[in-house]
């Protein structure tokens, strides 16, 4: 993916906003803030509160669990998004391999964001519904 996409394209490859239209993406992507993590940053931390998801624009990480390497996150994917919902300790480390690009998403704007357009909000819960079936499937068949 490359860095000259707007914030918004890059949300639009998110699965979690991929329903949402060009004008909800603005709005989500005017509520995100735009950073570079240097290599070796540990964006995400196992077990800690969380209020924010990152979307990697450019770069790669890895996540762990219990020190474990669970998987790895490219540009496109995003990490931390049960924070959005429920601000609950985090469920793995996340630790950039190489600088990464990032979209920052902060709990706070987001809900101040599906508050002003409630759709946003419906969209963000079908996408997780479907995700939960997803795993689901994957786990019981």
């Amino acid at each position: 993916m490359s860095l000259r996409k707007s914030p918004r394209q890059h949300l639009a490859n998110v699965p979690l906003f991929s329903s949402c239209n060009s004008r909800d993406l603005d709005k989500i992507a005017k509520a995100s803030e735009r950073l570079t993590l240097k290599a070796g940053t540990t964006m995400i931390t196992q077990g800690t509160a969380g209020k924010q998801a990152y979307v990697i624009l450019a770069g790669t990480a890895t996540l762990k669990r219990n020190g474990k390497k669970i998987a790895s996150a490219e540009a496109g994917a995003m990490v931390g998004e049960l924070s959005l919902l429920d601000q609950g300790s985090r469920t793995a480390t996340v630790v950039c391999d190489s600088d990464c690009d990032v979209l920052v998403l902060e709990q706070r704007k987001l809900l101040a964001v599906i508050d002003e357009v409630p759709a946003v909000g419906h969209k963000l819960l079908a996408a997780l519904a479907t995700r939960i079936r997803d795993l689901d499937r994957a786990h019981y068949g």
